[in-house]
């Protein structure tokens, strides 16, 4: 995928008011003047994230809020160890104490955008006392947050050897509060957090360069991007020039992932590989191979690009990207098979991806369509938003699973190594394991709902990701807007628009046209526009909008094949945005939380385990069926629509609204394999003895087993 430097720009008048233009990108020559966007000399914003709080859920997103608040995520600083108020580094001033490292700001990263979107007062006031403690905790010199002894905790030899635990500062955690402290100017406008990100700033500056993100705890140096991140947002917004000074610095100490041919010896976990499977020359193309560090890192130069202006930075970027969907990622659901550590040899739709990898990943996708404005990122969001992860956290949202896999017929609290890079139980649903999942998974629908609308250069607004939600912004000449998009999306077609204004004006307004979209239809006020509007492009509409109006986008979904020809030529179906997958009765079992959690698991004193189980999952139906094709899909698979759920919630089995009827022969030499995973895939296509059978599909985020990448039985 190469980053698309032409601007498409075909013009239609309706009437004498409205024009219409279909592009690849918003155009940059102009400012908007009433959202920060990027200073020069930064490379010009193609979309301009809105203030948290701008775009509100509704319909089946608000519910996932909901379930978020009173699941897991709004329950966390009452049950995790981590965020035991008692002893935590993060409340104390001088940054001393037990609790101190990244769960804290994973946790509140979503806990309180939740929080600001949703106006929930009780969850803003819990967030602020972590914000404020973060606020008062700033040193002389700068620092804030937890000393940085051994891993953000205390270490009692060395309280007393300033200099020494100073040179080997874990900036990790940090970079994730930053986050956290951004989000809260956003609502809050409080001039302290600039003031603390300043003096924070000028401190990475001032000391010596082989000190800031050294590398000698891993993390930060890997993930330098997001500190690079906040760099730029704080020049955005106070044009300090020296800040563009740390940004290089940032940037020259961040890891290279510009680079190829890197030395094994460079790469974390080398030696994690397929026995008898020789590492590829392409394996030394990326720095790591950490699946969240990839989701994180991969975005990284095109974080530059912004910064030094050079179109090779954007497209090592798209190249990281292609490096590992070639060779891990030919599965569906827009993941990886990355496990803990993707490897030589295990490319199998078996193969999973953290949870954390599926966040980031989605945090990276909104990063790059703000960067570049190209719908791949939006399809590539909606694309893992809808298929993997709703599959990857308890439809109650009380448990979350460290590992989720395109197909997996079983969750459990076995061990599974070499089979996954993990060994443990790691692919059941557990409140309390795993404990950057446990915390960075609620940054998830928060992050998604924010990055729904966009502003743009030309004082107008982008409809980037598509799912029900309302939107309040100033357009135009200061004008006042909220437009209601009523849908059902992506379980139907249309998208209704309604407008509110305080007053008429003329401004733009971009509809993302996704790729796999063809005979889409626009209306404005029932009238169609007569324009093709050509999929993988934004539809501009410049007019006059006025109260009342509403824009009708359909979207008809239709049925295709995606054939993984480098996964032994297996097939996933697609149906509009959304993947299919094998129903299977799914037999829940509750398990003792405290009696199947990893070994670093902890919770609170005061906690009642039995409150907070453990969800097994066991298949209660065959899993080991191939697909019988032929070229008309339409005869192949038949789409049944049922009734929208009463409680609002479609990523159920049960409750999804829509299944689709497909042929199908079980394939009885595909079995449970040797680490009691599914069996790895054969070639396709494949011979069966067995009797056809009509067997369902569900949508692949409704599914926590499931089977979608399937073998082609052969005709």
């Amino acid at each position: 995928m190469k980053y698309k430097l032409l601007l498409v720009s075909i013009l239609f008048f309706i009437g004498c008011d409205d024009e219409i233009s279909i592009v690849d990108s918003p155009d940059t020559k102009s400012r908007n003047s009433h959202y920060v966007s990027n200073r020069a000399p930064l490379q010009p914003s193609k979309l301009i994230k809105l203030p948290v709080g701008s775009v509100k859920p509704e319909g089946w997103l608000l519910e996932y809020f909901n379930r978020q608040k009173n699941g897991l995520t709004g329950n966390l600083g009452k049950i995790s160890a981590w965020l035991d108020k008692k002893d935590n580094a993060w409340l104390s001033k001088s940054g001393e104490g037990k609790w101190g490292w990244e769960e804290v700001p994973y946790w509140l990263k979503g806990y309180a955008n939740i929080g600001y979107i949703t106006e929930d007062k009780e969850m803003i006031d819990e967030a602020k006392i972590w914000i404020e403690s973060v606020l008062n905790s700033q040193r002389e010199d700068g620092y804030f947050g937890p000393e940085p002894y051994v891993s953000g905790t205390l270490d009692v030899r060395t309280r007393e050897l300033d200099q020494k635990k100073r040179k080997a500062i874990d900036f990790w955690p940090n970079m994730i509060m930053l986050y956290c402290l951004q989000s809260y100017y956003e609502y809050s406008n409080d001039q302290r957090v600039i003031d603390l990100m300043t003096n924070y700033f000028k401190f990475q500056l001032d000391i010596e360069e082989e000190e800031l993100l050294s590398g000698k705890h891993y993390w930060d140096r890997i993930r330098g991007g997001d500190n690079l991140h906040s760099v730029i947002w704080l020049y955005n917004r106070t044009g300090e020039k020296w800040l563009l000074e740390l940004a290089e610095k940032v940037y020259r100490r961040t890891a290279p992932w510009t680079s190829r041919g890197h030395d094994l010896n460079d790469i974390k976990n080398p030696k994690d590989k397929r026995e008898g499977v020789e590492f590829p020359d392409w394996f030394t193309d990326l720095i790591d191979w950490h699946n969240v560090n990839i989701a994180q890192g991969f975005r990284t130069p095109a974080q530059y690009y912004l910064l030094n202006g050079d179109e090779k930075y954007l497209n090592a970027t798209y190249e990281n990207f292609n490096i590992v969907r070639d060779n891990f990622g030919q599965v569906p659901g827009g993941m990886f098979g990355g496990d803990e550590n993707a490897r030589p040899g295990y490319d199998d739709p078996r193969q999973g991806i953290e949870l954390c990898g599926v966040v980031e990943q989605m945090n990276s996708d909104e990063h790059l369509l703000r960067i570049t404005g190209d719908i791949f990122w939006a399809d590539h969001l909606e694309e893992i938003a809808f298929n993997s992860y709703p599959a990857t956290v308890s439809p109650d949202f009380k448990a979350v699973r460290y590992i989720t896999s395109p197909n997996m017929v079983l969750s459990d609290s076995e061990s599974h190594g070499p089979g996954i890079a993990n060994w443990g139980p790691f692919l059941n649903f557990n409140p309390f394991s795993s404990r950057c999942c446990q915390h960075n998974h609620t940054q998830g629908w928060p992050y998604f709902t924010e990055n729904l609308w966009m502003a743009t250069p030309d004082n107008g607004l982008a409809a980037v990701v598509y799912a029900p939600s309302i939107v309040n912004a100033k357009v135009g000449d200061d004008t006042e807007i909220s437009i209601n998009n009523k849908t059902k999306y992506p379980f139907e077609d249309n998208l209704l628009f309604e407008f509110k204004m305080d007053k008429s004006d003329v401004f733009p307004i971009y509809f993302r046209i996704p790729s796999w979209a063809e005979n889409s239809e626009i209306l404005i006020n029932g009238k169609k526009i007569n324009v093709t509007a050509e999929k993988g492009k934004y539809l501009r509409i410049n007019r006059k909008w006025s109260n009342g109006d509403l824009v009708n986008l359909n979207l008809p979904k239709t049925l295709s094949i995606e054939t993984w020809e480098k996964n032994h030529s297996s097939v996933s179906l697609n149906y509009g945005p959304l993947t299919f997958s094998l129903k299977i009765k799914e037999n829940y079992v509750n398990k003792r939380s405290d009696k199947s959690a990893i070994w670093d698991s902890k919770w609170q004193k005061d906690v009642d385990t039995d409150n907070w189980p453990t969800y097994e999952i066991y298949p209660g139906s065959p899993w080991n069926y191939g697909l019988i094709l032929n070229d008309d899909l339409n005869e192949a698979f038949e789409v049944v629509e049922k009734q929208w759920p009463k409680d609002n919630f479609p990523f159920t089995n049960e409750s999804s609204p829509i299944y689709i009827k497909a042929r199908a022969k079980k394939i009885e030499s595909w079995k449970i394999g040797e680490t009691k995973l599914v069996g790895e895939l054969m070639d396709s296509p494949v011979e069966s003895n067995e009797k056809e059978e009509i067997i369902e599909l569900v949508p692949m985020g409704a599914s926590r087993l499931r089977i979608s990448s399937f073998p082609v039985i052969k005709n």
